[in-house]
């Protein structure tokens, strides 16, 4: 009896296991797979696939349940800056920092931000924060030292 009890407690723990590694390495929630996407999945598809505009009503509506969500801020601000609304995209982005200063994505975008409008200063101040919050490098400091050379070279960043 011990046996059986035993083989199959480790036969649930086996199954939990994978279940759980699964969902730790990004795959789907094996307790919410029915789930339909809220505002802020189709909004973070919608920007995906460029669709900006369609994405700005979908992160309105979901920050009003979520303020404090900085990537939900971050991409509202990435949707205006696309969208060539810049007054707006600086006051999301800001919004994300005061949420989460190192918040790496609001960073860089921040920057860039700042090279569309004229502020290369401003943009050099946004790649300071990511040298110190990428300890060992990352993709939105290596992103946004990129633009800056591309802006001080005379040439369009690609991220614009």
């Amino acid at each position: 009896m011990w046996i059986k009890t035993s083989l199959a407690a480790l036969s649930i723990l086996a199954m939990a296991s994978v279940a759980s590694v699964a969902w730790a390495a990004g795959g789907p929630d094996p307790f919410e797979s029915d789930k339909p996407p809220g505002d802020y999945e189709l909004a973070v598809t919608a920007i995906k696939d460029g669709k900006f505009a369609q994405a700005l009503p979908l992160l309105q509506k979901y920050l009003k349940t979520e303020p404090a969500n900085p990537h939900a801020w971050n991409y509202l601000g990435f949707s205006y800056r696309k969208l060539k609304r810049f007054d707006e995209a600086l006051v999301a982005y800001k919004q994300a920092l005061a949420i989460s200063p190192n918040h790496r994505g609001a960073n860089e975008y921040l920057g860039e931000l700042y090279l569309q409008t004229g502020k290369p200063a401003k943009a050099r101040e946004r790649l300071k924060v990511l040298d110190s919050a990428c300890f060992f490098g990352c993709e939105e400091f290596d992103d946004l030292k990129a633009a800056i050379a591309a802006y001080d070279s005379g040439r369009k960043p690609k991220s614009w």
